[in-house]
Formats: C-alpha cells, structure tokens, sequence
C-alpha cells in the first residue's frame, strides 16, 4: 500500500516538473487559428513594403523595420496579457538586434534619400512612410490575433541570433499581416459544434415589468435547448 503510494506521488512529481519545464503560452483561445505562411521577400503585395525599385538589401532592411514597428505597437497594445510578454520582449529585442535594426535604419534613410531626393526631402519622405508603417499595424477587432501572434514571434527574437533577425521577418512577416483580419477560436467551429444565440422572446404578452412570465419562459427553454447540437 506504502510502495503504491509512493510511486503515485512520484509520477505526480514527474508529471509536475515536465508541465514546469514545458514552454507556457498565453491561453487565448482552446484552439488558435493558424495563420502560418510561406517565407517571403518584401515583394508581395500583400505586405505594402511600398519601396518600388528597392533593392534586395533596401527590401530586407524594409522587412526587418516592419517586425520592429509591429513588435512596439504589440508592446504598446498587447499589455493586457501580460503572459504575452510583448513590452519586455520588445525592450530586449532592441539590445539584442541593435545593430542589424540601426542597419536597416540607416538602408531605408539611404533608399527615400536615393528616391525622394536628397536632404530635407528625403527625411520628409522617411518620416511620412514611417507614419504610415505604424498605422497599418494598429488594430482593434483583430487584436487577439495580432497579439497571440506577437507573443510568439516576440520569444523567438530574443533567443536569435544577432545578425539573424531578418530571418525572423523574412518567416513571420506573412503571418503577422494575416492576423490583422480577426478570426477568433477555433474549436468551436467544430462541424460538431453548432451555437445559436436563444434570446427569450420580447413581446408585452410575456413580460410583467421585468419578469418574464411562466409560459413564455417555457416555451423560450425548449427552443434554447434545440438550438445546442452537441458532438
């Protein structure tokens, strides 16, 4: 009875510290929609680099300013979930990436130079398309998308290697656009699952005040518990 016993609460232990060791992500929906995408270039239209006649380096450093400016508006937006980690992940990933991030800087300053003119002009020129950049990864609808995303991305360049961030926006880009259109859960999109909202009827006849009467309410629950399919 003894040896039993022990052996159970040993295999609670070790259970317990693998559930400890195992990675811990934010527990934002049963089922998460996979928003994954084939690595990209800069190219694709979808991701509105806008660098027309960029060069490969100009469209790499555009790419890696992208993740940036998307990981600060995680950080700025995303803070309700704390588990997320999307300020300290971005503050780390400032040090971290310094200099690749400074190098694409300074590879976008030098394309609206080449191409908007020189001086003043091509300033002008960078901080107009930085605006733009910041308000096209603002999002409200789909935030839980964004952020659940964020999160993740946020973890993987922190543990990068310097010098390989770009390879990060090169495979992440593509997704983090595609969470800027809600989706939701998952799960409950189940063929197996199929919820309809039952609201009770509202009619005078069934209310006195506000109290619904026997009959209407019966009547309501019936239609409410058809309304379930369960798998």
């Amino acid at each position: 009875m003894n040896i039993i016993l022990k052996n159970g609460i040993a295999a609670m232990a070790v259970a317990a510290m693998a559930a400890i060791s195992a990675p811990v992500s934010a527990q934002l929906y049963f089922a998460e929609p996979n928003l994954s995408t084939p690595p990209v270039t800069g190219t694709e239209p979808e991701l509105a680099l806008n660098l027309p006649g960029a060069t490969a380096t100009e469209l790499r450093a555009g790419l890696i300013w992208h993740l940036r400016v998307a990981m600060n508006i995680a950080a700025l937006q995303c803070d309700f979930e704390p588990s997320l980690l999307t300020v300290s992940n971005y503050n780390a990933t400032l040090a971290h990436h310094k200099s690749e991030l400074s190098g694409a800087y300074n590879a976008l300053e030098g394309y609206f130079q080449r191409t908007a003119g020189k001086g003043r002009v091509g300033q002008r020129a960078l901080d107009r398309y930085n605006t733009t950049v910041y308000s096209s990864f603002s999002t409200v609808h789909a935030q839980r998308d964004f952020c659940n995303v964020m999160g993740k991305i946020g973890r993987e360049a922190i543990f990068a290697d310097r010098g390989t961030f770009y390879k990060i926006a090169q495979n992440h880009m593509g997704e983090v656009h595609k969470a800027l259109v809600p989706t939701g859960e998952q799960y409950f999109t189940n063929p197996g699952y199929n919820y309809k909202a039952a609201l009770p009827l509202f009619t005078k006849n069934c209310w006195k005040k506000d109290r619904l009467n026997t009959s209407c309410e019966t009547a309501w629950r019936e239609y409410a518990a058809k309304q379930v399919q369960h798998p």
